[in-house]
């Protein structure tokens, strides 16, 4: 098993390091930085502030309800990571260089894919129209992921799996 393990492992460094070296535009970087920095939180608490102000006290409650699942996110985040403890991309290999900073020094798994996924699903529970722009942004936070050497696919797929198993019970019960 061990054997199974270090062979993905490395199979997920060597895509990581693939992708970092396709993905050298200044610009195109500069993108990615942009959709991890607000995918640290700034992008979801913007949307809890002006959901009140558009929706009254539809937006309030919605805005409550993305603040609860973002909690529980954490919780489970935290623990998995510390659980864990699988160290980054760029910490094992120095081909693989940090494209901005980490909040932590582990890798599994992606919290702001987490997070996004999470809130995205929320979100678009009680406004679908919101999916125009919460979907891409979401795709672009885990992409930077992986881009910027801060995480493993591996760790992004799991990431955007919490996030579901997190937002789906509480999105399906909305009527």
């Amino acid at each position: 098993m061990s054997s199974l393990l270090d062979n993905a492992s490395r199979l997920e460094l060597a895509w990581c390091i693939r992708l970092q070296r396709r993905v050298r535009r200044p610009g195109i970087r500069l993108l990615f930085r942009w959709a991890s920095r607000m995918g640290n939180g700034a992008i979801w608490y913007t949307l809890m502030a002006v959901l009140p102000i558009l929706d009254g006290l539809r937006g309030l409650g919605v805005s409550l309800e993305l603040g609860l699942t973002a909690l529980a996110c954490l919780a489970i985040y935290r623990a998995t990571k510390t659980a864990t403890a699988r160290p980054r991309p760029w910490a094992v290999s120095q081909t693989v260089h940090a494209g901005d900073r980490s909040l932590d020094p582990f890798s599994f798994p992606s919290g702001h894919t987490l997070q996004a996924v999470a809130m995205t699903t929320i979100a678009m529970a009680h406004y679908p129209t919101l999916a125009l722009v919460l979907v891409p942004f979401t795709l672009l936070v885990a992409g930077s992921r992986v881009v910027l050497g801060l995480h493993y696919p591996s760790d992004v797929l799991a990431g955007a799996l919490i996030g579901l198993a997190v937002a789906l019970p509480v999105a399906l019960l909305i009527p």
